[in-house]
């Protein structure tokens, strides 16, 4: 009995995985090509205001136009939010208040009542 509701199950799922890999396809694929001509909101809604009220734009100061420098702050991101979670991975994963000290501290207490009760 349990064997047939694990099929069903593994069965289920390699469906839903098919049916959401057809939607990605399609979704990603079938766009249309005006898509890459149309204006975003800066352009058409933004540059528009701040022309009126005499702001026009300016360049930034780190254009991430250029390039890949935009890749290059994303992947100098990660670097930074993996060191700081890699750093601090027991504290994120620890059931304690305090993480690796409060694991040593309740170690600690138990070699005592054992030496005590022995």
């Amino acid at each position: 009995m349990k064997r047939k509701k694990l099929e069903y199950r593994s069965y289920g799922m390699r469906v839903l995985l098919v049916v959401f890999l057809l939607l990605t396809f399609h979704f990603t694929l079938l766009t249309s090509p005006d898509a890459a001509t149309w204006s975003g909101v800066d352009e058409t809604v933004v540059e528009k205001y701040a022309e009126e009220h005499g702001r026009p734009g300016i360049d930034p100061l780190i254009n991430t136009d250029q390039g890949d420098l935009l890749l290059f702050m994303f992947l100098i991101g990660g670097l930074v939010g993996g060191f700081a979670a890699g750093y601090y991975w027991r504290m994120l994963t620890e059931n304690g208040p305090q993480g690796e000290n409060h694991r040593q501290q309740n170690s600690g207490n138990r070699q005592e009542n054992k030496s005590v009760g022995v």
